[in-house]
């Protein structure tokens, strides 16, 4: 069976890169009727937060990336961790190392100066303990292989080796006890059963490293997929300016995460030319496998450009609830049941022009405000003494209206436009401007329908109270 991991630090927010990281490994899991683990990598302790492990729980429920079983604390099992690195210890694959810190930074400086890419020269590997200086508390190291190299058959780089010249005698436990990423690591994927790494591929050189642990410890490794990181539009590194922003950002910016989900799957992965591409559509057709190994570079433009059209898709009840708070925050007080019935009414127009739930916040205050409203400059303008006048002739027609629908009211907008030898447009811009106090809106005559016809006329009037 499939069992795959999504393993963030705790140290912020659940970065966008990372949700993709999350969803790849959901879907892959999912796709195999797998299992996909959650495990927070919080053995950082100083960096470490509360807040950021809510924020990255958070994040991955409003994605709707349900993990199975409980998340699992890679601190809470740091003893397990030290007891594997001294079962190697024990084993003769492992040993104690004194170096100081001095000496360290020696062999550094030496290391880089010849070129080397090992920066530890395995001094205390072959050495008797008991020749150990007295008041320096040992690391324990592995013992990496002299000779030869590693070759790793990963899924999305192909085949990628490298020689155990490359790679030092790693630490594995510290000092004071406490194990090293690279140790812990390997335990947790191992105890957890996890048999794909999905994962970027900033950590492509972690793979050697924990090849050894690997190995030494007579363990089979995972299968191994790193994915390029994500870019920015113009190809660099992917940053803050590109949208380089914790999940919730893009909640707080309206946008869906249906769409967020749709976008992160097309970064890097495609099935054919097909770009809206639906839940149960991608855990049918994700496979690992197809991920290319050029960086995906991130478009604002086009996530919001898909944004819309699932905005457009979602059902009008739950669009209400979605911006209902926020329409709320706006006005500074709860809205009405009368009001909210106008916000369900209009929204399937309203939901037509809007690209994110802000955008639909603010098309949609007219429908609820207080009377009378609040008129922008350019419908200020266009209710001038001629607009008013055209309201005060267009009112009779539609205050007798006994057929108070789209097409009613349309009808009598024309009779009274001919009547007044005007076109629709010289009644329909008054119109407007008086029942949503801004020139532009949805169409002027499905806007009146969901008014009502005492909510109409009632705004028709108070434009007609106003002085110039």
């Amino acid at each position: 069976m499939v069992v795959t991991r999504f393993a963030p630090s705790p140290t912020g927010f659940l970065h966008i890169g990372g949700a993709r990281t999350a969803l790849f490994n959901w879907l892959f899991a999912r796709h195999h009727q797998g299992t996909f683990l959650l495990r927070i990598e919080d053995t950082d302790r100083k960096r470490s937060t509360d807040e950021a492990v809510d924020a990255i729980l958070g994040g991955m429920r409003w994605l709707d990336l349900t993990w199975d079983g409980e998340p699992i604390s890679q601190f809470a099992r740091s003893g397990r961790h030290a007891e594997i690195a001294r079962q190697l210890l024990d084993e003769g694959k492992a040993y104690r190392c004194y170096c100081t810190p001095e000496e360290l930074a020696e062999m550094r400086d030496a290391a880089r100066a010849a070129g080397s890419a090992r920066l530890y020269d395995g001094r205390w590997r072959d050495r008797d303990p008991s020749e150990a200086p007295g008041g320096i508390d040992p690391v324990i190291r592995l013992k990496v292989p002299e000779g030869g190299e590693t070759i790793i058959q990963d899924i999305i780089q192909g085949e990628v080796r490298v020689g155990h010249d490359q790679l030092d005698d790693m630490i594995m436990l510290r000092a004071d006890g406490t194990p090293t990423y690279m140790l812990a690591v390997v335990v947790d994927d191992h105890d957890m059963g996890i048999t794909h790494v999905i994962r970027g591929d900033d950590h492509l050189t972690n793979a050697f490293r924990q090849a050894q642990i690997y190995a030494s410890l007579g363990w089979e490794m995972p299968i191994m997929a790193h994915m390029p990181l994500l870019h920015g539009s113009d190809g660099a590194k992917l940053s803050k300016r590109h949208g380089a922003l914790g999940v919730e950002a893009y909640r707080d910016m309206g946008f869906l995460p249906e769409a967020v989900n749709n976008y992160l799957l097309r970064l890097g992965w495609s099935h054919g030319d097909d770009e809206i591409i639906n839940r149960d559509q991608a855990i049918e057709w994700f496979d690992i496998k197809d991920v290319g190994k050029a960086a995906a570079r991130f478009d604002m433009d086009r996530l919001t450009s898909l944004n819309g059209h699932y905005i457009r898709e979602a059902g009008d009840d739950r669009l209400v609830e979605l911006i209902l708070p926020g329409v709320e925050n706006e006005l500074g007080e709860s809205v009405g049941e009368a009001a909210r019935q106008r916000l369900l009414n209009g929204m399937s127009g309203l939901k037509e022009r809007a690209k994110n739930s802000l955008e639909l916040i603010e098309n949609a205050l007219f429908y609820v405000r207080r009377r009378p409203l609040a008129l922008n400059p350019k419908a200020a303008k266009i209710l001038d003494a001629e607009g008013r006048g055209m309201i005060e002739h267009i009112r009779p027609h539609l205050a007798q209206l006994e057929d108070w629908s789209h097409e009613g009211i349309e009808t009598a907008a024309r009779v009274a436009a001919k009547a007044a030898d005007a076109k629709l447009g010289a009644v329909a811009q008054p119109l407007r401007a008086a029942l949503t106090g801004s020139n532009v809106s949805p169409g002027i005559f499905e806007v009146m329908e969901v008014l009502g016809q005492d909510e109409t006329l009632g705004r028709l009037d108070d434009a007609l109270a106003a002085q110039d």
